[in-house]
């Protein structure tokens, strides 16, 4: 696709997991696959328990509390210690990392969303997964033709919610104006409160109708992706 023909100067900046991509479902096929090869029974608890951890650690993260390479170790060195298991976190993480960048699912309506938003406005992946993860999963899923640029943060340098992360992509696009931008994704410790760091709107996707934060306040909020076009409309008339 083709992104020479004129388009509005408004940037719609999009995350990748559980906004765009499944990640809930590629993570736990791939830990399923990984730990099997493991000798480790991926059952329904360790599955589950296994995802709070790693919640919890990208969270730890995106607070400066830990660096990507603690986090991308520390979730299985938590989860081998409490299974009672001694299994190198370097190789599993290899080896994980491996199944999840195959193949790809897509949150409800992601592919419509898409196909509404390009040719209307510029579009731009901003993601803080790991950019070989995020690589086969974006190619799989045969969307890299609708953005302008995909900001992986592995590869810019600093992490959503840094307004250092968002300065840097900004600083790649020609004539940015924070005025015309908005960022949209599912989480508000990372894509929300990135977008109000770095002094953009914001549009928290909630399909599950979570409880908000009153720390973290989106400027709008769908349950739906295919409400976001008309909002944008909305927003950004001319």
């Amino acid at each position: 696709m083709s992104a020479a023909h004129a388009r509005p100067a408004t940037a719609v900046f999009l995350d990748i997991d559980d906004t765009l991509l499944d990640f809930h479902k590629a993570e736990a096929i791939a830990l399923s696959r990984a730990l099997t090869e493991l000798g480790v029974e991926p059952t329904e608890r360790t599955l589950r328990r296994y995802s709070e951890i790693n919640k919890s650690q990208w969270e730890l993260l995106e607070d400066g509390l830990l660096t990507r390479e603690q986090v991308l170790l520390r979730r299985f060195e938590i989860l081998f210690a409490e299974l009672g298991v001694n299994i190198s976190a370097a190789g599993t993480r290899d080896l994980y990392e491996r199944y999840l960048s195959i193949g790809h699912y897509f949150m409800p309506h992601a592919p419509e969303l898409l196909d509404a938003l390009y040719g209307r406005y510029p579009l731009y992946i901003v993601s803080n997964g790991s950019a070989v993860v995020q690589a086969g999963r974006i190619a799989s899923a045969g969307i890299a033709g609708y953005f302008e640029r995909i900001f992986i943060s592995e590869e810019v340098g600093c992490e959503k919610p840094t307004r250092a992360f968002f300065d840097r992509c900004f600083a790649q696009i020609p004539d940015f104006d924070r005025e015309r931008a908005i960022v949209v994704g599912d989480s508000l410790t990372s894509d929300i409160r990135g977008g109000i760091n770095a002094g953009i709107r914001t549009c928290w996707y909630d399909p599950m109708r979570r409880a908000p934060r009153p720390d973290i306040l989106p400027d709008y909020r769908i349950e739906d992706l295919l409400e976001l076009p008309p909002l944008l409309a909305r927003i950004f008339p001319d």
